[in-house]
């Protein structure tokens, strides 16, 4: 197979994420014959259908899904380039410093609680590095798929699985849930608590509280097993929405620590003993985006956050 080129790369990018050729020659500031003629050239080279056409534009086949997201991948690592070479440079005549854009997806929580302190720290000693932050529910892909699209360089992700295993050192590459070929690493655990109204006579008898992306099936697996639990009666749009409305009196929650840290006084915190669920948060990258210096740079701080 004759390999493509970046430019090849770059065209079936844009007629993803524009959703059609016109657009993508739009995008490009090219004709639309020369998106269509390396489309073609581009689906002959790999063997595949990468688009389905229609009247409404084009939408990527599964063939073109993976062929998208690579070529995201492999792009980003064109942009990286120059910045790896010039702090390889710097550090041979002493310490260096990262540099660039680095691109991070967190849910909602996490980029509250868990990066500010740790960007803070990475903006002291790397302030040649430009992060862009983009908050992403945990459902479906969640935070890892932007990663595995290419998309973000670094993702804040909640891990699946109990938290039976130490906390590892450098990127783990176990099983975590996430889309082949990512590496992750343990971050924290969160252990999850009962949350109700300040001052009710009986907060398991209030209706429960939810949101879809709070928690993954392991935590799951705990809840049904309690009696004491009922089908959750209300859904919320976010945990933050989940915790006002449990301060307002209208049912009780299970939430993780984080989503916790902005408890107000109107609310009660329980803890739901020795075998309570606990939520596993982790990072997650690419292989080949893991050994440069601004990604191994927030990996630092973010440890160094757990302490």
């Amino acid at each position: 197979m004759t390999e493509l080129a970046p430019q090849e790369l770059r065209v079936l990018v844009a007629v993803a994420e524009a959703g059609g050729f016109s657009a993508a020659a739009h995008r490009l500031g090219i004709t639309q014959s020369a998106v269509s003629h390396s489309v073609r050239g581009s689906e002959a080279k790999v063997g595949a259908v990468l688009f389905d056409r229609g009247r409404a534009g084009a939408s990527p086949t599964p063939a073109g899904e993976r062929a998208v997201a690579l070529g995201r991948r492999i792009l980003r690592l064109y942009e990286v380039l120059g910045a790896e070479a010039r702090a390889a440079g710097r550090a041979a005549a002493g310490p260096g410093t990262a540099e660039g854009v680095l691109r991070i997806a967190a849910f909602r929580s996490a980029a509250l609680h868990l990066l500010p302190p740790a960007l803070e720290r990475l903006a002291a000693r790397h302030p040649g590095i430009r992060p862009e932050i983009r908050v992403v529910r945990e459902l479906g892909p969640g935070t890892a798929g932007e990663v595995a699209a290419g998309r973000a360089d670094l993702a804040i992700a909640t891990l699946s699985g109990p938290a039976s295993r130490p906390l590892p050192g450098p990127p783990s590459g176990l099983p975590d849930g996430l889309p082949d070929g990512l590496l992750s690493g343990e971050l924290t655990r969160e252990a999850y608590s009962l949350v109700h109204p300040a001052g009710h006579p009986d907060p398991k008898g209030l209706p429960l509280l939810d949101w879809d992306e709070n928690c993954g099936s392991y935590t799951r697996d705990w809840w049904r097993a309690q009696d004491w639990i009922p089908r959750a009666t209300v859904k919320a749009e976010d945990d933050a929405m989940v915790l006002t409305m449990v301060g307002r009196g209208l049912g009780m929650a299970i939430l993780p620590e984080l989503s916790l840290r902005e408890a107000t006084d109107a609310v009660e915190i329980a803890g739901l003993g020795p075998q309570g669920p606990v939520r596993r948060v982790g990072y997650v990258t690419t292989p080949e985006l893991a050994s440069t210096l601004a990604v191994r740079a927030l990996i630092r701080e973010l440890r160094a956050e757990r302490g």
